[in-house]
């Protein structure tokens, strides 16, 4: 896998976590400050569409993860 695969593995993970925990249907809800963490994996996404700069891009590099050909490589989201 590339780091672009667990950019996007990564932010589906904490979207559909937070959404579990912060949501009051839940079964395993347990308290609506973790829909900021939603709010927080969607605003990183934003700024890394407009900036282009991607922290965990950088993380999963340093961590030896390819790069591949994806557009979310060394740190730049193009």
């Amino acid at each position: 896998m590339t780091v672009e695969r667990y950019i996007r593995i990564m932010a589906g993970f904490v979207v559909m976590l937070s959404l579990a925990l912060g949501y009051a249907g839940s079964p395993i809800f347990v308290s609506e400050w973790f829909l900021a963490l939603t709010a927080f994996a969607g605003f990183n996404l934003f700024q890394s569409g407009i900036t282009g700069f991607c922290p965990p891009a950088i993380l999963f590099k340093k961590l030896g993860v390819p790069e591949g050909n994806g557009s979310c490589s060394g740190g730049k989201c193009n």
